[in-house]
């Protein structure tokens, strides 16, 4: 194919050529006319006039080929459960799922919400959606009653898809309790919840009218032959919600055709998997990686992909090993958080299994450190770990390496270079000029068009899809709100956020829907949410809290009842993923001078780094009362 430098000037100097060339990866049921249409900016429609389906090119057109091919197989080490679909018997799930979704009323442009465990209904019912027309939006299970109706509320949704309950180290956790209240706090619910019954929870009540058991609709339904809806290019295919720092979440519109074309090259270019391999992607469907490398990706490749439930050391650390051996499983996702919890078990574990047929090892969800980089490549001989750098928004790389097209050297801490189709620029944070001296601090930024795949705008709201990301500088271009450097090879290296937006774990939380629910207990005063360096998660909530009452501050059993009763509001009103690490509680926190709270600062000072110029603080003695009480407190957060 030459080299990746050719390719990816070519990507950028003839995109219709290029793109018209990628979109042969996948069936049209009626040509697109345009490849590109640009007029206006910074809003892009791809592969114009084109008439295709993710369902159909997921499932259906393997059919031929592939029928008896394992499509998808799940386990859980939760409920040590494993099934095994072909695509002849996923061709089949999804139909019937489709009839019962369609007998729920769900049509064409309706929005479904997907509240659902790592089982695989909740894949059918995403293909289903797809099938139908219909646009789903899987909000992840570990949030809280409040972000599953805030959510509700911005889709609209025709239906709701749900489960008894999923469970996480062993223990189950219910959902259908959390849907209920969700739904009273929800000024638009659904007419009709659809609950999938795992056996996990007796006696969770039905709501008659309302509520529709999985069971009893799926054998009205068996056998069922639903046709495909053919979709314009440019129609919506889901919506996901990512946190902003407005404290209202933004729904992520992803397009159809764009989606499926980028989707398939990334497939051949990026992740090398082959059609009739095992791809392992462990994450979770309710985050964009679920979407795009365990439902959508492998499966429009003609690979079979692994659902899994559970966790990376349950029973034992050698599980997902495990997997990889029995299912020779040849390309493997996960994020850098997961292999640092395997990294404090013993090697022994993972050295056990032949891992000898997994090619790469990729990761992404934060970035991957060099200690960690070098400590899976050593345990993982045979196995290529590369890491790679996207957003919610995006749907696939920004930057990584291309091994489908040219291999590249491996440079520790770098998530590779920019990826075909993305013209990437580091920008002065301050004058807004480019950065092009090697190494030097910019922010990460992506002149328009974006390419496909990429978001095409916020649910519902064209205008905060250009305010929130087309205006951080004098030119239009797209911010990822991200630091980088770029060496003189063109590899970058990922420094940190810009925004208010905090990485843990690979789930990014707003500070502001953070402090928001903190704000709501009635003895908080004011609250400043940071993100602080974590070794295991990338970075940890820390919450600084003043007090309403003052007394409360020289009274240490007061401040552990308020501190913990801080942590379970949050945990109530956002879910766990998001309970703070640590609630410290200050009698000020720094501002500026006009009011702005001095985030950068406190994070600075958790940090224990150099705070840097802050010459339009306030009172800088806010910032050394948090400096020692955080010395008094100890080592942690």
């Amino acid at each position: 194919m030459g080299s990746y430098e050719d390719f990816y000037r070519r990507s950028l100097d003839q995109p219709e050529a290029f793109w018209a060339e990628q979109a042969r990866l996948i069936d049209w049921e009626h040509p697109f006319e345009q490849v590109l249409d640009a007029s206006r900016p910074p809003f892009a429609r791809w592969f114009v006039g084109g008439r295709t389906n993710l369902c159909h090119n997921a499932v259906d057109r393997h059919l031929a080929t592939r029928a008896h091919q394992p499509a998808l197989v799940f386990e859980s080490s939760e409920t040590d459960e494993r099934r095994q679909y072909t695509y002849a018997q996923l061709h089949a799930e999804v139909n019937r799922m489709a009839a019962m979704l369609r007998a729920l009323g769900v049509a064409r442009g309706d929005r479904v919400i997907v509240y659902m465990p790592m089982v695989p209904e909740a894949v059918f019912t995403l293909l289903a959606c797809a099938r139908l027309g219909a646009i789903h939006s899987v909000v992840f299970g570990g949030f809280a009653a409040h972000s599953l109706a805030v959510r509700i509320d911005d889709a609209r949704p025709a239906l709701l898809v749900t489960a008894d309950a999923g469970m996480r180290a062993g223990k189950v956790v219910p959902y259908k309790p959390l849907v209920d209240e969700a739904l009273t706090l929800a000024r638009h619910p659904p007419a009709q919840v659809l609950v999938f019954d795992r056996g996990l929870v007796s006696g969770s009540p039905f709501i008659p009218g309302r509520d529709v058991d999985f069971a009893t609709l799926g054998r009205e339904h068996e056998g069922a032959q639903v046709p495909v809806t053919w979709l314009e290019s440019s129609e919506p295919s889901y919506i996901l919600y990512t946190s902003g720092t407005t404290g209202r979440p933004k729904g992520v519109q992803r397009d159809t055709g764009g989606y499926a074309v980028a989707l398939a090259a990334s497939m051949r270019h990026i992740y090398t998997g082959q059609p009739g391999e095992a791809m392992f992607t462990a994450s979770d469907i309710g985050w964009v990686v679920g979407h795009s490398y365990i439902v959508y990706g492998p499966l429009l490749n003609g690979m079979t992909t692994v659902l899994y439930e559970g966790l990376p050391i349950r029973p034992d650390a050698g599980v997902w090993w495990r997997l990889v051996e029995q299912l020779r499983v040849s390309v493997m996702f996960t994020s850098p958080t997961a292999i640092r919890v395997l990294k404090k078990q013993d090697a022994a574990f993972l050295k056990r299994h032949d891992t000898s047929h997994l090619r790469y090892l990729f990761l992404a969800g934060e970035p991957l450190d060099a200690p960690t980089h070098a400590w899976i490549s050593d345990a993982l001989p045979s196995t290529q770990v590369l890491d790679n750098y996207w957003q919610t928004e995006t749907g696939w790389p920004i930057l990584g390496p291309c091994p489908g097209v040219q291999a590249r050297p491996r440079k520790l801490g770098s998530p590779g270079t920019a990826m075909y189709g993305y013209r990437v620029k580091l920008l002065d944070g301050l004058s807004g000029a480019e950065v092009t001296a090697p190494n030097q601090k910019g922010v990460l930024v992506i002149e328009p068009p974006l390419p496909p795949g990429c978001l095409s705008t916020v649910w519902g709201d064209d205008a905060r899809f250009v305010s929130t990301y087309f205006t951080s500088f004098e030119q239009p271009v797209y911010n990822t709100f991200d630091w980088a450097t770029r060496d003189e090879d063109g590899d970058y290296f990922i420094l940190g956020r810009t925004d208010d937006v905090i990485n843990v774990a690979g789930h990014r939380l707003g500070t502001r829907e953070i402090e928001e629910a903190i704000s709501g207990h009635p003895g908080v005063a004011e609250v400043a949410v940071v993100g602080v360096k974590d070794e295991l998660k990338g970075q940890v909530v820390m919450a600084f809290v003043v007090p309403k009452d003052p007394a409360r501050l020289q009274r240490e059993e007061d401040r552990a009842v308020l501190e913990r009763e801080v942590m379970d509001t949050v945990g109530r009103t956002l879910g766990a993923v998001a309970r703070p690490a640590g609630v410290l509680l200050v009698a000020h926190l720094p501002k500026t001078r006009s009011g702005k709270l001095l985030r950068r600062g406190i994070q600075a000072v958790a940090e224990g780094r150099e705070t840097g110029d802050l010459t339009t603080i306030e009172d800088p003695g806010a910032l050394e009362a948090i400096q020692a009480a955080l010395k008094a407190r100890g080592p942690g957060v």
